[in-house]
């Protein structure tokens, strides 16, 4: 069973993956939110490390220099969704 919510994010006791798969797949999805819900209002407290604020500096350089060398989001999705 889902632990009720209680106001923004629910109450979460711990459970084991056996546990969580023992739920009906509702129940499963709707965990999975309340999870990702305490993830997204804590996002802002994940301190990147050096090497990865070096890799998105890189990046952010590559694009201003180039700005048209990426492809649109739609593209993307339509590359990975064709490979499946």
């Amino acid at each position: 069973m889902v632990p009720a919510k209680t106001g923004r994010a629910s109450k979460i006791n711990k459970i084991t993956a056996a546990d969580a798969l023992q739920l009906s797949i509702p129940e499963r999805i709707q965990l999975v939110e309340d999870i990702w819900d305490t993830i997204a209002t804590g996002a802002d407290a994940i301190e990147l490390d050096d090497g990865e604020k070096k890799i998105i500096d890189e990046r952010l350089i590559a694009y201003h220099q180039d700005p048209l060398s990426g492809s649109p989001w739609e593209d993307v999705l339509k590359r990975i969704t064709a490979a499946q």
